[in-house]
């Protein structure tokens, strides 16, 4: 279990877009409401998620994931983070809204199955936390003594600091927790360099890697800020107690396509018709090599059929599922691959082969255009020539030349097939027969 000063990390670890980082060197700047150089250019209203990670070793578990939403206007700067914790139904829901050019704070609430704390902000802290396993209520009232920020917020703003390779600085941060014998601690930055974060959607990105340390946990965060949008990429987290954690940008606001996906007409496409398409799917295993390589007809094994129970996946092939797959082929000479959105995948339809011969049939199809495709695996034989050896040719004693000594060989080792299809239903009610095959 992530624990109760790590689960913090619900507002503070995500921002994609507003990042900032605290910390501390040789000639340390503080930072205070309305005395700080924030360039407001990079905050920026939206919705992001970040998946959190137990890193042990090579290892990576999930143990969580952070639904960020930032609202940023000229009066107030609000985010609400709900933090849906893995194997629990129930949800942590935090809110942090601080003034909208100081940053400085004016509430903040949380509420989860184990406590409830609501706190506003003025010329004194005001507010409660009530512990649902004690039922202890604690009424909370402290003096406003010095400027603060508050610790759910901070790490939203680091990314709007002047950050630069050498930069350092502390932020003073109001945590209530009710052990505390003081709530006011200093957020470190202690360090600020170069370095790269690689996605597997949008490439490589030059970051910023921003080291803070918290006196109020002991702990050390390495945000890794995007040095032309200010984005949070990631965040390493590594605990006074001895744990990593890890937090990882999930990217749901990834949208390449230009071409807008219709999810009713799409879905009645695979759903409202009379139209069957049926086939075979099965790989022609051509077993010559060398000049007899393609001529099938000289071939003992022509067919080797999809096994029982393969999948073949049914897409219909309109506008967007067409720009899906171009994307796709140009991006995995990157290697990389673009994710469909959750209403497109659910859009394409499964069959599977269910005999030997490799049939299968989808029903319920509209006229239009679709993309059939299917990948297994088979028994791939080879027939090879190979000299055995050399004869040498004599006439009167004297050398006339040599002969290869040849013998045709059979190899056989696993193979597999990736075979696709574009099939047109013209009209309904149609009856189209196919056969996916792929020729080696």
């Amino acid at each position: 279990m992530i624990s109760f000063k790590h689960s913090r990390v619900r507002g503070i670890f995500f921002t994609l877009q507003l990042l900032i980082t605290a910390g501390f060197c040789k000639a340390q700047v503080a930072l205070t409401p309305g005395n700080i150089p924030f360039d407001t250019k990079f905050l920026k209203t939206g919705k992001y998620e970040m998946g959190c990670f137990i890193v042990d070793g090579a290892m990576e578990r999930e143990i969580s994931s952070f639904i960020i939403d930032i609202n940023a206007n000229k009066e107030t700067l609000s985010i609400y983070t709900t933090l849906y914790q893995a194997g629990s139904d129930d949800p942590r829901v935090d809110t942090i809204i601080s003034d909208g050019k100081t940053f400085t704070p004016l509430y903040r609430s949380s509420f989860n199955s184990n406590y409830e704390l609501q706190l506003k902000y003025g010329k004194e802290v005001t507010g409660y936390h009530y512990d649902k396993q004690s039922r202890k209520k604690r009424v909370i009232k402290e003096p406003v003594t010095e400027a603060f920020f508050d610790g759910y917020c901070y790490p939203y703003l680091l990314g709007l600091l002047p950050l630069t390779s050498g930069y350092s600085a502390n932020m003073p941060v109001y945590d209530y927790r009710p052990e505390n014998t003081n709530n006011l601690k200093k957020a470190l930055i202690e360090e600020v360099t170069s370095g790269m974060y690689t996605s597997s959607l949008t490439g490589a990105h030059k970051v910023w890697l921003v080291t803070v340390f918290e006196e109020a946990t002991k702990d050390k965060y390495v945000y890794h800020i995007d040095k032309e949008t200010r984005r949070l990429w990631k965040v390493d987290i590594h605990s006074n107690a001895g744990q990593h954690i890890l937090m990882v940008d999930r990217e749901t606001d990834f949208n390449p396509f230009k071409n807008t996906f219709d999810k009713v007409a799409t879905m009645k496409l695979i759903k409202s018709g009379s139209a069957v398409i049926s086939g075979q799917a099965f790989a022609k295993d051509n077993e010559n090599e060398g000049m007899l390589k393609g001529i099938a007809v000289l071939n003992i094994n022509k067919k080797q059929f999809a096994p029982t129970g393969t999948s073949i996946v049914l897409i219909p092939y309109t506008d967007f599922f067409k720009e899906w797959v171009k994307l796709n082929e140009s991006s995995r000479k990157k290697g990389r691959a673009v994710p469909l959105p959750k209403e497109a995948a659910e859009c394409i339809k499964t069959a599977t082969v269910y005999d030997d011969k490799g049939h299968f049939e989808f029903v319920n199809l509209m006229p239009g255009d679709y993309l059939i495709f299917a990948e297994f695996g088979y028994v791939h034989t080879s027939r090879r020539t190979e000299v055995v050896g050399y004869t040498d040719t004599y006439v009167n004693g004297l050398y006339q030349g040599t002969r290869e000594n040849t013998t045709v060989r059979s190899y056989a080792g696993n193979a597999g097939a990736s075979v696709k299809k574009v099939v047109t239903i013209e009209k309904e009610g149609e009856k189209v027969d196919i056969k996916l095959k792929k020729t080696l």
